[in-house]
């Protein structure tokens, strides 16, 4: 397992991870929105974005993706989850940062859990204004 940061070359392997992640885990919003979104995850959230990614000897496996101190996009294989993948960016994230922010869809219990369980807390709860959708703002701090 490596993680490096993205490289130009690695985008559609990035997209299509982000893609069927992101229908998986958000399957509450229609499978439509995530598909019309990725010319915007190409031509700008993560050209503006610190992107790191993970890989092994099947390709890689997932990415991280921070804008100043906000956790944008965290994102791993669907065949490949629970295996460490996720944990290992995440941790790549919390030794570039002294504070993270992110938020999550309240509907997605598994990534809440995660973060939870990995020092994030509950900041507040908001509504994201594209899906709907309630979301729980969490924080990480390394001042713990």
């Amino acid at each position: 397992m490596e993680v490096r940061p993205m490289a130009p070359a690695d985008m559609d392997d990035l997209i299509q991870i982000w893609l069927d992640a992101s229908k998986e885990a958000h399957h509450f919003v229609p499978a439509e929105y995530w598909e019309s979104r990725q010319a915007e995850m190409r031509n700008v959230y993560l050209p503006m974005s610190e992107t790191y990614l993970i890989e092994d000897a099947g390709g890689i496996q997932g990415f991280v993706s921070m804008v100043e101190n906000d956790l944008a996009a965290l994102f791993v294989n669907t065949g490949q989850q629970n295996q460490g993948y996720g944990k290992a960016l995440l941790h790549c994230a919390m030794n570039l940062r002294d504070v993270l922010k992110l938020r999550v869809y309240e509907k997605n219990q598994r990534a809440f859990r995660f973060y939870i369980k990995n020092g994030f807390e509950v900041l507040d709860v908001s509504v994201d204004s594209d899906t709907g959708q309630k979301e729980q703002v969490l924080i990480w701090s390394s001042n713990k």
